[in-house]
């Protein structure tokens, strides 16, 4: 990450600034769990797409700190409302909003949140923008419907799990790259380029988050390991599991992931079941081949200290411990 900070450090300490200017509300509430959630350390991986995407095709005005708060107030949006659905209690290490204030103030100012981001979505005045930025707000709303039909579904296939990771994770990844490649006047080519860069690293992306919730340190990782599991989440890792263990692993398997509680002997013996059949070893190859795909999309483009700065954010994927 030090080749990406070294590039648009600033940039993104002004995303920062954005953030909290764009909090603005008379509801104290909405202010306290904004920049509680804000400010809680996450890698704002979404807006240094943006502002990566958009140096790369030689922008030069001041629209893309704006966008790129943009960005990260959907993303913020769809954590507080994630982990509701998913009645989580730590997110980056610390307790979720919906501890805190309850799940009622969690999805209300995800909902502020949304709203807001497409006010200034208008505000900036771009409609090719706001037509990828708001194509990818629906289908993070479908993939999360998408995500509650598949769970606990054991016979899931790894096709449709993508599907899932698109929608939910690699879709706004892929918005962000696009939207910095349209304020930087890309050729249509670039665009493109430039979009699947990012869908190709939000799904790498989602594939290592799917390995760290099996392996991870829970300290490191700033949320509760085995939380897939015990939400019923049939995630790459035991995709690949099922496919390769005997019918009678595979029905305990199905008799645990729809447990409403799970003890510790049940996530012993998935955790076991998915070292012992190569889970995630499998998950973080396909990880992998989406970052070299990611890598190829940029070839258009020549070489420069953005383009390998770009490289290093991809490479950063596939070997973060959180």
């Amino acid at each position: 990450m030090e080749a990406v900070l070294a590039l648009i450090g600033d940039e993104l300490k002004s995303v920062e600034m954005q953030f909290r200017k764009d909090l603005e509300s008379n509801v104290p509430l909405i202010r306290k769990v904004g920049e509680y959630v804000l400010s809680s350390g996450g890698k704002r991986i979404r807006p240094a797409m943006l502002l990566l995407a958009a140096k790369l095709c030689e922008y030069t005005g001041d629209r893309h700190v704006p966008l790129a708060s943009v960005v990260e107030f959907i993303h913020t949006a769809t954590l507080l409302h994630d982990d509701v659905v998913d009645s989580a209690n730590m997110r980056r290490g610390l307790a979720s909003a919906n501890t805190l204030w309850g799940n009622e103030a969690s999805v209300l100012v995800g909902d502020f949140l949304f709203s807001k981001s497409f006010s200034l979505m208008v505000a900036d005045g771009d409609l090719d923008v706001l037509r990828v930025l708001s194509a990818a707000t629906t289908r993070i709303a479908e993939g999360e419907v998408l995500q509650l039909i598949c769970t606990s579904d054991v016979d899931l296939s790894e096709e449709k799990y993508i599907e899932v990771v698109v929608c939910k994770t690699a879709v706004l990844l892929a918005a962000a790259c696009q939207a910095g490649a349209i304020i930087g006047g890309a050729t249509p080519e670039q665009e493109e380029a430039l979009a699947a860069f990012g869908m190709d690293l939000g799904i790498a992306f989602q594939l290592m988050d799917d390995t760290l919730d099996y392996i991870a340190d829970e300290k490191e990782f700033g949320k509760s390991i085995g939380h897939d599991l015990e939400e019923g989440k049939v995630t790459l890792p035991l995709i690949e599991t099922l496919r390769r263990c005997s019918d009678d692993d595979r029905e305990t398997v199905g008799e645990i992931v729809v447990k409403e509680e799970l003890s510790p002997e049940d996530f012993d013996q998935v955790f076991a079941l998915v070292r012992a059949h190569g889970g995630i070893e499998y998950t973080v190859s396909r990880a992998r081949d989406y970052v070299a795909s990611a890598k190829s999309r940029l070839e258009i483009f020549a070489d420069s200290p953005v383009r390998a700065a770009m490289f290093r954010l991809a490479d950063y994927v596939v070997t973060r411990e959180r």
